[in-house]
């Protein structure tokens, strides 16, 4: 009996271009995974050197200023490339296009040595989309543990509050997850009463918000916000006194030493903690300052009346023209005025001899050795402690004529062999039971599952 063989139809020209275009996708995709790995082990490296501490509050802001990400995205890469070294297999698939950046992201975010084996499975077999219901339902696995989690929070609760050797107060504490939100949204709330303050410069309450205010970095305002609170908590009822009097920081300095941080005389808190020279020139840029003349004998002889450093009428005009901290690449908008030329050296309190900066960054020119002076044009010129320029926009990075030409040249050159294929998922089409997977992959879930005993 004869038989029919079937025909075959060719596929149409369009139809294979198409795919051709589809496979480079894919390809040059798994080509920009590997490059990525790469990239996150820089990063890496770069946060644990300390490269970005020129200036910069953290390595994440470095990466916004040096290469452009946001600030979030430069976050992320940097909780990722750390996440990473305790990830050698993730790293890996990552190094080889065999994992997308994405998937890797998200398993970061719940993977341990002891569970990465397992999660690098689930990131070879499903899509994106499929790990990230995975990562969300990873910690829901055990309610049981859970609550001796909770109980074991709520037993180990504590505030210590002590003062360290140099007179910093120092808070250590341990608070329960609403307690901590209570206090977060308080924190928020006084960080918004500071911001508030600052922009109107309104004078009512002279706390540390009214000598230095800022955005930056978070843990520097964060302390400024719990002044505030425990000035308000003590100003509303447990004591009626006067804030703008009673509730002040007071730095006593002698004129000499802040003309001259070389030059012998006192520089303390009311307390008599001593602080240094340039941190009273520092807070005496931007402060309320009062003049006392003493005798011989140290007995005050005059008291001079309370006066702006930055008068109220030119810190309206230096905000209007600065908008902002002047330190190349930083957003914040909490600021404090600074004399390029300091008042004591008898420099002028005018626009063109001050400029804003946060306070990481005043403290960064004052205490820290950067320099900062108005060129002839009228531009502002940052420096290094070791007098190299730091420009306001970082020199753009060398890119080859042909980027992914030299991309592809650099990993085969390491041996690296990318094609269609590498990134894509073994998942073929079926649906996603997110109980069953997790029961079957999260350690807790599979040591609480009872044996089967079969007969």
């Amino acid at each position: 009996m004869a038989m029919q063989l079937p025909t075959l139809v060719p596929t149409p020209a369009p139809v294979a271009a198409l795919e051709r275009l589809g496979d480079e996708i894919a390809e040059l995709s798994a080509h920009l995974d590997a490059a990525t790995a790469r990239l996150l082990e820089l990063i890496r490296a770069f946060d644990a050197r300390g490269g970005w501490n020129t200036g910069f509050r953290s390595c994440a802001a470095w990466l916004s200023w040096r290469v452009g990400l946001d600030l979030g995205a430069a976050r992320e890469r940097v909780r990722v490339a750390r996440a990473l070294a305790t990830l050698p297999l993730l790293a890996q698939a990552l190094a080889r296009g065999e994992l997308s950046y994405a998937k890797v992201r998200a398993l970061t975010r719940v993977a341990t040595p002891e569970t990465e084996v397992r999660l690098l499975g689930v990131g070879r077999a499903g899509t994106a989309a499929h790990v990230e219901r995975i990562v969300r339902g990873w910690r829901c696995v055990d309610r049981r543990a859970e609550m001796r989690e909770a109980k074991h929070r709520h037993a180990s609760r504590a505030l210590r509050v002590y003062q360290d050797e140099d007179g910093m107060v120092v808070l250590k504490g341990r608070l329960e997850p609403e307690v901590g939100a209570l206090l977060m949204q308080a924190l928020a709330a006084a960080r918004e009463t500071l911001y508030q303050r600052a922009r109107r410069r309104e004078k009512t309450v002279p706390d540390f918000g009214s000598v230095s205010a800022e955005t930056f970095p978070v843990g520097q305002q964060q302390a400024d916000a719990l002044a505030l609170l425990a000035e308000t908590a003590l100003h509303h009822g447990l004591d009626p006194g006067t804030p703008g009097e009673r509730y002040q920081v007071v730095v006593h300095v002698d004129a000499e030493v802040l003309a001259d941080p070389e030059q012998p005389g006192q520089s303390v808190l009311e307390g008599g903690t001593r602080v240094s020279a340039e941190t009273s020139q520092r807070l005496a840029c931007d402060a309320s300052r009062v003049v006392m003349r003493h005798d011989h004998e140290g007995r005050v002889v005059e008291i001079g009346a309370r006066t702006r450093t930055i008068p109220p009428a030119l810190r309206r005009a230096l905000d209007h023209r600065d908008q902002g901290c002047r330190f190349p690449g930083c957003p914040g908008r909490f600021t404090q005025g600074h004399h390029l030329r300091h008042w004591a050296h008898g420099g002028p309190t005018t626009l063109s001899n001050l400029a804003l900066l946060c306070r990481r960054h005043h403290r960064a020119v004052h205490e820290e050795g950067y320099q900062v002076a108005r060129l002839p044009d009228g531009t502002l010129q940052f420096r290094r402690p070791n007098g190299h320029p730091l420009p306001d926009v970082p020199p753009p990075a060398a890119v080859p004529e042909d980027p992914i030409k030299a991309l592809r040249e650099h990993h085969d050159a390491q041996g690296l062999r990318v094609t269609a294929r590498t990134g894509c998922p073994s998942w073929l089409g079926e649906g996603l039971n997110v109980g069953w997977a997790i029961d079957v992959l999260h350690p807790l879930a599979v040591s609480a599952r009872p044996s089967r005993v079969e007969t």
